[in-house]
């Protein structure tokens, strides 16, 4: 049996194009007894509450009428939400077999409600359904979720899908997707799938969605597994395509590439809400230096500017390093120095400031001119702002709100100030841009170091919190001090409420901020006693 995998990149809502592109894969796949297309390619994945719009479900149900319509394609398995009668939520999440003018519909069985994912929201689980002849050979269809059964459902499901469908005779698995893109991600779909391979000797086949919408990127990878779980298909990774596969030969992998995954998030931000100008604060930092040479590769070189706001407090260098930047990218650049009206508003605000002593005011004065500065320029141009802002200030709330966190998109936010360094040698700033101490430039003399802990240090001590959900007496059994700790994770706890007011954060890793960590502001739990 031959098989088509078409990866393709949809936009929740834009029915005709998403049509476009399933109909213009489909006639690729002409040589092909089927041909899989990832979860929900009708209607574009994730839609959320635009499923409780009849006109949407409406406009759901016709371009999948439209699709059987068409003439001359393969047997194709199309994802699609479905009303549904009788008791529980009003909606399956479904798999269409069109073949020869009928449908066969397989719901989906487990309803993911974890991290990024709110599904029980809206579905209700399907049945168990028998597998489907196509071409002589019985497939059992899966969506997403079916896949992640048995020894990798951390115990959160009663049923095996994958088991249910050998055990009713089934010759083959196929999976449609829409799994988020994380590091580590695409291994781990393959691993899962290899396990279900060996254990019941049948060949799997999944198709994933590829682009990004709003926080999530999803990265392809398609691939298919024959019955001993050895690879012998895989699609590109972070881009639209097809592949045909018989479950015979070899193929490799590709790379997982995060910088591949931010530029694909930017990209699709941009294109599918209309957007065409990035506007960068480009400070002569790593972050904003890491930051513009991802938009310039995701936009092109013309449609980003970098804008350096040098305050009382910048140094010369930076602005030289920033302005050399721009050079290097070929992306636009201005100079718009914020000292003036720092100074106008400092006096301004002296007779209420009166005596007291320099601080944050000051500080986040200069941040907020800076954002004030930049969705001006935004507002003028029909531009959107780009956030610096990394995951470890964003965790320490190392971030002025209204200020440097004004934006439309966090590409960088899930990414630890460590990381963003690793990332950063991969391309060609400036010297002094990755060898300089980081700084916000906000006082005089001012290093990051001033306030929180060596980054290496902090970044452990953030990842074991966030990620592995440690408590503080774990982590200080990992050899940090018990006081840093408690520090770290009281400050965690205490910034949420900068975080909720910020911009939308990539998800890149397996816990970002947002969607996949939606925690209460007023709380005195996770980060310890006040």
């Amino acid at each position: 049996m031959r098989i088509g995998l078409a990866q393709i990149n949809t936009t929740v809502g834009d029915f005709d194009a998403n049509l476009e592109r399933v109909v213009a894969a489909a006639r690729r796949g002409k040589e092909a007894s089927l041909v899989v297309f990832p979860e929900m390619a009708l209607c574009g994945y994730m839609p959320r509450d635009l499923l409780w719009e009849d006109a949407f479900l409406d406009a759901c149900e016709k371009a999948l009428q439209r699709l059987a319509r068409t003439s001359g394609l393969p047997p194709l398995l199309v994802g699609t939400p479905l009303r549904v009668e009788g008791a529980g939520k009003p909606l399956i999440h479904a798999a269409v077999l069109l073949r020869d003018g009928g449908t066969t519909i397989v719901a989906k069985r487990l309803i993911p409600s974890y991290d990024v994912f709110d599904e029980r929201r809206y579905f209700r689980p399907g049945p168990a359904c028998d597998p489907i002849e196509v071409d002589g050979t019985r497939v059992g269809v899966t969506i997403c979720e079916d896949l992640w059964s048995g020894e990798w459902s951390n115990a959160q499901y009663d049923g095996d899908p994958i088991a249910d469908l050998k055990a009713k005779g089934a010759d083959l698995i196929v999976n449609v997707s829409a799994s988020p893109y994380a590091r580590g991600k695409p291994e781990l779909r393959r691993r899962i799938a290899r396990s279900h391979a060996g254990r019941h000797g049948l060949p799997i086949a999944l198709c994933n969605l590829v682009g990004a919408n709003n926080q999530l990127v999803f990265d392809g990878n398609s691939f298919a597994l024959d019955g001993g779980g050895a690879l012998c298909a895989h699609a590109a990774a972070f881009r639209e395509d097809f592949v045909l596969t018989d479950f015979g030969g070899r193929a490799q992998a590709p790379d997982d590439d995060v910088a591949s995954a931010i530029v694909l998030g930017i990209r699709d931000y941009f294109h599918k809400t209309g957007f065409k100008e990035a506007l960068i604060g480009l400070s002569g930092g790593v972050d904003s230096s890491l930051l513009a040479c991802l938009a310039a590769e995701a936009l092109g070189p013309e449609q980003v500017t970098g804008v350096a706001m040098p305050g009382p407090f910048s140094a010369a260098i930076s602005l030289e390093d920033a302005e050399e930047l721009a050079g290097r990218l070929g992306i636009g650049f201005a100079s718009l120095p914020i000292t003036q009206a720092y100074e106008r508003l400092r006096t301004d605000l002296g007779e209420q400031w009166g005596d007291l002593p320099f601080d944050e005011a000051e500080e986040n004065l200069q941040a907020r001119l800076r954002g004030v500065f930049l969705m001006a320029l935004a507002n003028k141009r029909d531009a959107l702002v780009l956030v610096a802002s990394n995951k470890s200030e964003l965790a320490m709330g190392y971030c002025t709100l209204y200020g440097d966190m004004v934006g439309a998109l966090a590409p960088i936010a899930d990414l630890y100030k460590t990381e963003v360094f690793e990332l950063a040698h991969n391309y060609d700033l400036p010297p002094r841009v990755l060898e300089r101490p980081p700084t916000a430039e906000l006082r005089p003399d001012q290093t990051d170091q001033d306030t929180l802990p060596p980054y290496e240090v902090l970044d452990a001590i953030l990842a074991l919190h966030l990620e592995q959900r440690l408590r503080p007496e774990a982590i200080v059994e990992h050899g940090f001090d018990a006081g840093l700790v408690r520090r770290v994770l009281r400050t965690v706890a205490r910034m949420e409420f900068k975080r909720q007011q910020g911009a939308p954060v990539l998800k890149l890793g397996p816990k970002a901020f947002g969607l996949g960590r939606r925690f209460p502001i007023v709380e005195r739990f996770s980060g310890g006693a006040p």
